[in-house]
């Protein structure tokens, strides 16, 4: 049994050597916009609105995904059968065969597991994203459970052109239950991949929510604004983003 245990962890570690050498760190595309800057030290300028989320927001958002709706599900892309530098993958530079059968490569995420609850955390000035998970792994036919959890930060940008705050998760390292640490390095690879092509960029908040427009009829008009900047910080467990206006009337609108 040991024995066995040993040659499909091997071949894992192997499968993920070879994903490694030919597709390299995974590629992070970087979100439309500018990155999103700290409040001015003098104070923020006439015109901005403050929006603030704490952790307990997150929370609930969480819970209603996980109640509500599937849990999130990210399909790990196998080394078997590698095809190096197809362009029909441009995300990775690779194509992969599906010779899986019935067992998926892919990660679920969980409400919690491995002594971790998946949220968002508010900590010396990071908004972090730890995520619990489990799932399988196809090594050369051997289906391989897999379980643990993600270390990840969230960072934002905001483009004007389409009035939108984006996020951006970026996984700092994977804690695997029962696997060698280096594995869990290698496996990092495959999740930030995996983020990158199926979730990021995350969309924080849309034009529709961040633009105004408020009819007058007293002056046959419409007040309107346009965000022109975001700035944020996280203070006291909370996320604060403050929301500069660009404000002009329509008449007859």
């Amino acid at each position: 049994m040991r024995y066995l245990l040993t040659l499909l962890i091997g071949a894992v570690v192997g499968a993920a050597l070879v994903y490694y050498l030919l597709v390299g760190v995974a590629r992070i595309e970087k979100p439309p916009g500018e990155p999103v800057r700290a409040p001015e030290a003098g104070g923020s300028p006439p015109g901005t609105a403050v929006l603030t989320l704490d952790e307990q927001f997150f929370g609930t958002l969480f819970e209603t995904i996980f109640r509500d709706l599937n849990a999130p599900t990210f399909r790990l892309a196998s080394a078997v059968g590698v095809i190096p530098f197809d362009p029909s993958d441009a995300a990775t530079g690779v194509r992969f065969i599906n010779t899986q059968g019935g067992c998926e490569s892919q990660i679920v995420v969980a409400p919690e597991g491995s002594g971790v609850r998946t949220g968002v955390r508010f900590q010396d000035g990071q908004m972090l994203a730890p995520m619990a998970f489990s799932g399988s792994y196809n090594a050369f036919g051997n289906c391989v459970p897999i379980r643990g959890w993600a270390q990840a930060d969230i960072t934002l940008n905001f483009n004007q052109a389409d009035q939108t705050v984006y996020g951006q998760i970026n996984v700092q390292g994977v804690n695997l239950e029962g696997v060698p640490p280096f594995f869990g390095g290698i496996v990092t690879q495959f999740v930030q991949n995996s983020i990158n092509q199926r979730v990021n960029p995350l969309i924080i908040m849309r034009g529709q929510q961040l633009t105004l427009a408020v009819p007058v009829q007293a002056s046959n008009g419409t007040l309107k604004a346009q965000a022109k900047d975001v700035r944020a910080e996280i203070k006291d467990g909370a996320l604060r983003l403050y929301v500069t206006y660009d404000f002009s009337g329509a008449r007859g609108q």
